[in-house]
């Protein structure tokens, strides 16, 4: 059975309240037209029975790959298309539309793999790993957070030692996207050298196969249950010391990583929100009682009046974004200003969309409950809402608050 969202999606009209469409180049209309349709007709029809069904639909990956969604901003000479930023924005939007499980799969390849190898990677590097994660040829993960710490990455337990021939690398990570299928995984570890108290973070490159290392599967989740997520297990695992990121060190590489992927997020859940208005907005049109559309009652027009005023100011705030970023302007705290802003937008909405389908809301003819359950894992991920709200407050004070 084809699910009532699925049956609209081809006819899909992206709110655009304040015209930003007239801002956008042809070529990025263009691949967002085209980003579109392919995923109206290859994942719009299915994505409700994929989440409930708790299956990640990893055939999409070539597909993906074909469109350019894997790492869009990588050169064309590391296999990229090597578009801008505002554009890897616009493609995340559709993405997460239809499902923040697939946006997931898409940005932890693009801004967690394939950004730290081609900013902080060597030449070898880039040319070894970089073509065959464009493609998804080769799947990546990002292994930062840990059992006991998130929000406080530096306090990490994963280690490696120097053995002279190779790094042995011990420690585990947790809620890490793609893990259970990915081919390598960007590790983030302390190296440990006998008599030194401090220990700098590094960036390795793990290789499913190497010995010591396994990547178990998390279950039972009620959220992004079209993603597949798991851990990453490391038991004296032998890393070669040509797969050291050598560009860059300590806390700041993996964040830098992390600025890439909330931008994404930033646009994506702006997709997200909007799905859920249009479907509330189209319902709101269709459902009669009282003997006229509920669409004509006051206070189902204040629900999407809201939700379409909230929506623009997130299109705005993340074009905007896009604009610094092309620029090279974009400071870390707006990139989470941005992320905290537009995913609690995004989550609000679910909400009041799920409202105006009064009990149809909760059934998965509808995308609605779907986003919702998606974006509380968005809220948390890749920092939590109050952990960017006091980055802000740090940016503007200037005074940490973390501790």
């Amino acid at each position: 059975m084809i699910s009532h969202s699925a049956k609209v999606a081809h006819k899909y009209e992206a709110p655009d309240y304040y015209m930003l469409d007239d801002l956008m180049t042809e070529e990025q209309l263009l691949i967002r037209q085209t980003v579109r349709d392919w995923l109206n007709q290859h994942a719009a029809p299915h994505i409700n029975d994929w989440a409930q069904e708790n299956h990640c639909p990893t055939h999409l990956i070539q597909g993906f790959g074909e469109l350019g969604l894997f790492g869009p901003f990588v050169d064309e000479k590391y296999g990229g298309p090597g578009l801008d930023y505002m554009t890897y924005g616009i493609m995340m939007q559709e993405v997460e539309r239809i499902d923040s499980g697939l946006r997931s799969m898409v940005s932890v390849q693009g801004s967690l793999v394939m950004y730290p190898i081609y900013a902080y990677g060597s030449e070898e590097q880039k040319m070894k790993y970089l073509p065959k994660l464009a493609t998804g040829e080769w799947m990546g993960c990002f292994g930062l957070t840990e059992p006991n710490h998130g929000s406080n990455p530096g306090g990490m337990e994963t280690y490696f030692t120097d053995e002279g021939d190779h790094y042995l690398l011990n420690g585990a990570k947790t809620w890490i996207s793609n893990s259970p299928f990915s081919q390598i995984a960007v590790v983030w570890a302390k190296l440990r050298k006998p008599g030194e108290e401090k220990e700098r973070i590094y960036g390795l490159i793990v290789e499913r196969g190497m010995e010591g290392f396994s990547t178990p599967e998390i279950h039972n989740k009620w959220s992004l249950r079209a993603s597949t997520t798991g851990e990453l297990v490391f038991d004296n695992v032998k890393v070669p010391k040509e797969n050291l990121l050598p560009g860059k060190s300590g806390l700041g590489a993996p964040l830098g990583c992390l600025d890439s992927a909330r931008y994404g997020i930033s646009w994506g859940a702006v997709g997200a929100a909007m799905d859920c208005y249009y479907t509330a907005l189209n319902y709101a049109m269709e459902r009669q009682q009282f003997g006229k559309p509920i669409a004509g009652f006051q206070l189902q027009q204040k629900k999407l009046a809201e939700m379409l005023t909230e929506i623009t100011k997130g299109q705005l705030l993340a074009f905007r974004l896009g604009q610094l970023k092309n620029a090279g302007k974009a400071t870390t705290a707006q990139v989470s200003m941005a992320k905290r802003n537009n995913v609690d937008m995004a989550l609000k909405i679910a909400r009041e969309a799920r409202q105006v389908l009064g009990g149809m809301g909760i059934t998965g003819d509808y995308p609605i409950m779907r986003h919702m359950m998606n974006l509380e894992s968005v809220i948390t991920y890749e920092g939590t809402h109050d952990i960017h709200l006091l980055i802000t407050g740090m940016d503007v004070t200037g005074i940490q608050a973390f501790r």
